[in-house]
């Protein structure tokens, strides 16, 4: 609070803290130094202000000992030493918590409140000096000594001292709203100038140690020189205050004022040769000269430097605006990489990066080979289906790499918001540009690899579809004016190469699936998956452990062992983590130099990585009547399927456990209608159907299971049951079946026929129509298999069960 509000603006105080101070009842009368007081008196010590002799003021005692010691004095001698605390927050101030120099008080007026409090109304008399606190309880009461006052040696000086002192003082209330103008009149009517100084430092708007300070001046004229310095501060902080007052002074509308503000800025920073808005939007004119951009661009870019010029930079929208204005400027607009066009190096390069997936490779080839004789070519837009660790999202680095494009992977997992691929109106507080925008403002070209990772995860909820929004992205009709909200301006995406990733292709919407080019990338065979080791997940994982060629050497069948016995993956990732297990197991043993054996074998493989996670001869043993191998394609690759079949006494009802989806429900369904259609046939007795209840059970009951694939396993399953004659050992099968006998065909049939080849089987049972699909697997991969190509159900049961 500034100086002289705490005499004219009432406020609270805290216990024993200073009301209003007051004016002397007789200003003119001059202290008398003549006034005798007692050395040893109670002490009060006050929170919150500090009292000067002339002073008059009311305070609220509430403590018990201040209480005790106030009551005692005005019985006494109606005088009291008070003296202030250097902390408030101390409730029982010991001897170091109080100043020594205080202010010996004449108590006017003494009432007692309501609340067990006491009201007093004290008046300064003489300054003392703390010489020892006699006693803390029931009061403190203290021996004190009075301390002269020091008469100005230059009696001319200190006049012109005290007539400055009214001056300013007279300033200080003109500045302030919340004095009135009466207390100049006040202030003339003060002739005393010992009361003058006290009056004008006790409402001082500073803190109580600064007041203190005054207090223990002894000297006149350094007193006065004291209270001058902190008048002047007080001053000086009301000038400033009432120029930025006048500022806004006024009653001009809102526009008008930011105007006149504005003007008046850009006025002082001309003045003082400073122009930072100014010199911001030159540089950033500047810039846009080098930019390749349309003429549509650049009247939008001039556009908005004429609306940010006229704007006044401290309202909110001027920084979008400087945003927007950056972002155009950081897009690079029409500048490409240069393609690298010498195929046989590029083949060169993803081949070292990825074995196998041919496919992929020749269709990249191909579109470089248009792109060299053309010159211009719309980017095509694939789609990598395949389970997961395969390689889909690594092969779209590689991909970058080999062409020498810059690479941006954008992951689609769990994105519910439209606003992430076409962005924020820039009107929105916080709004930014969508994320292909963002992304091709990092790659700083405009013809990158785009890797969308994950698309078949895309979500959908009240925000927005945002498969919906990637349609005109990945459409080559419409992606050369692709608009985003934020930028609402068109950019040309048709040179991005966009690399779609996908597990799966059930959940792609229609419309977006249509605008790609699909590319399946099946699994791993296990030779497939040793050659992978060896030349790509062995030397990284080594590099990545500290360790050398000479510390470790794995042959190949012991990574097949590895691949066998401790993964069931279409992938290598649980592989490359299980040669991550056996790296750290070798460095561990490197780094305490302990004695290993350099070529790791089959048993040294088990010793550090444990017991086999997994069996194949559980799918190679011979197995009771009902038992038959299927084959099931899942998210993760193929795997191997279990149809166990039990009769029992009853009425011929058909049980289904399993967790089996209604497409594999009906299949079951109608492999039982076809044997009893056709039990004389098969030389079935028709009333075995009747009289035994059927149950079908599907192990590993918690996975949810559906589809159609596994019609002539349920076939088989139960003609080997009512036959009561096991199915041929080492078949797996695959294929949907009809009513009328008929075998279908199915998908999935590379992953499939690798996942009998790791189980060990040694024959396949497939629709005729599948064989096309057999003869695209790698002729090696598929050694040691037995096909059986059928189109009838018969042929399937004189195949597996014998009939």
């Amino acid at each position: 609070m500034s100086f002289f509000e705490d005499f004219f603006v009432p406020h609270s105080m805290d216990d024993e803290g200073e009301f209003m101070p007051l004016l002397s009842m007789d200003e003119e009368e001059e202290l008398s130094n003549s006034e005798s007081f007692p050395d040893k008196m109670p002490i009060l010590a006050l929170k919150n202000t500090v009292l000067f002799p002339g002073i008059v003021i009311p305070i609220t005692v509430g403590r018990d000992k201040s209480i005790k010691a106030i009551y005692k004095a005005y019985e006494e001698s109606r005088s009291i030493a008070v003296v202030s605390q250097k902390d408030s927050n101390v409730e029982n101030p010991k001897p170091e918590d109080l100043y020594s120099v205080g202010t010996i008080a004449r108590i006017l007026k003494l009432l007692k409140m309501p609340d067990g409090t006491a009201t007093a109304i004290l008046q300064g008399r003489r300054r003392f000096q703390l010489d020892q606190l006699l006693s803390i309880e029931p009061y403190m009461e203290g021996k004190i000594s009075l301390i002269e006052e020091v008469a100005a040696e230059d009696n001319l000086e200190y006049e012109a001292l005290i007539s400055s002192i009214k001056d300013m003082a007279k300033q200080i209330i003109q500045l302030s709203p919340n004095i009135p103008s009466e207390a100049v009149v006040m202030l003339k009517n003060i002739s005393n100038n010992s009361f003058l100084v006290n009056f004008i430092a006790s409402n001082l708007g500073i803190k109580v140690a600064s007041k203190q300070v005054i207090l223990e001046i002894n000297n006149q004229k350094e007193k006065a020189e004291a209270i001058l310095e902190h008048m002047d501060n007080e001053l000086q902080l009301l000038e400033l205050k009432d120029q930025i007052e006048s500022k806004v002074r006024g009653d001009i509308e809102k526009q008008q004022r930011d105007y006149f503000l504005n003007q008046q800025l850009k006025t002082i920073q001309e003045e003082l040769g400073q122009s930072p808005q100014e010199e911001e939007i030159q540089r950033m004119i500047d810039r846009s000269k080098t930019k390749k951009w349309s003429k549509d661009v650049q009247q939008a870019f001039q556009k908005e430097i004429n609306k940010i010029r006229r704007m006044n930079p401290q309202v909110a929208e001027y920084s979008v605006l400087l945003n927007y204005l950056d972002l155009m400027l950081e897009l690079p607009w029409n500048v490409y990489t240069k393609d690298s066009f010498n195929l046989k190096k590029v083949k060169q390069v993803l081949d070292k990066d990825h074995f196998g997936l041919e496919e992929v490779k020749e269709r990249i080839l191909e579109h470089l080979a248009v792109l060299k004789l053309k010159g211009d070519m719309k980017a095509p837009i694939l789609c990598l289906v395949g389970p997961p660790g395969v390689g889909k999202t690594s092969l779209g680095k590689s991909i970058a790499r080999a062409l020498k494009r810059k690479s941006i992977r954008m992951s689609l997992g769990g994105v519910h918001d439209e606003s992430e691929i076409r962005g924020h109106r820039k009107t929105y507080i916080g709004a930014m540009p969508g994320r292909i925008i963002q992304s091709i403002k990092k790659a700083q070209s405009s013809n990158p690899v785009f890797i969308l990772d994950e698309i078949d995860k895309v979500g959908k909820d009240f925000r927005g579809d945002p498969s919906s929004a990637l349609l005109e992205v990945l459409d080559p009709e419409q992606n050369t004016n692709f608009h985003d909200n934020y930028l609402e301006l068109e950019y040309d995406l048709s040179k991005v190469l966009f690399i779609a990733t996908a597990n799966s292709l059930n959940t792609i919407q229609p419309a977006l699936l249509d605008r790609m080019e699909i590319i399946d990338i099946s699994g791993y065979s296990q030779e497939e998956k040793v050659e992978i080791a060896k030349q790509h997940l062995i030397p990284k994982q080594r590099k990545e452990h500290g360790l050398e060629a000479k510390h470790i050497r794995l042959k190949p069948e012991v990574i097949a062992t590895i691949a066998q016995e401790y993964t069931r993956e279409s992938g290598v990732r649980s592989l490359n983590r299980r040669i991550a297990a056996i790296m750290r197991n070798i460095a561990k043993k490197v780094a305490m130099e302990e004695s290993y054996n350099i070529t790791l074998n089959a048993n040294d493989v088990r010793t550090i990585l444990g017991p086999p996670r997994f069996n194949a001869e559980l799918y190679k043993e011979q197995h009771a009547p009902g038992v038959a191998v299927g084959l099931a394609w899942t998210r993760v690759g193929g795997d191997i399927l279990f149809i166990e079949t039990s009769l029992s006494k009853g009425k011929g009802r058909l049980t289904l456990t399993g967790n089996l989806g209604d497409v594999m429900k009906e299949s079951a369904t109608t492999a039982l209608s076809y044997l009893k259609a056709n039990s004389e046939s098969l030389g079935l007795d028709p009333k075995t159907f009747e009289e035994f209840d059927i149950h079908i059970h599907v192990p590993e009951g918690a996975i949810p299971k559906d589809g159609p694939s596994a019609g002539i396993t349920m076939l088989s399953a139960l003609a080997s049951a009512f036959n009561k004659k096991s199915v041929k050992p080492y078949v797996a099968m695959t294929g949907e079946i009809t009513l009328r006998g008929k075998v279908l065909p199915v998908g999935g049939i590379k992953e499939k026929i690798l996942a009998a080849k790791r189980a060990g089987m040694r024959e396949i049972i497939l629709c005729k129509d599948n064989q096309k699909n057999v003869e695209q697997i790698n002729p090696n991969y598929i050694e040691g298999l037995t096909f059986h190509y059928v189109t009838q159900m018969q042929e399937v049961l004189d195949i597996a069960v014998g009939f």
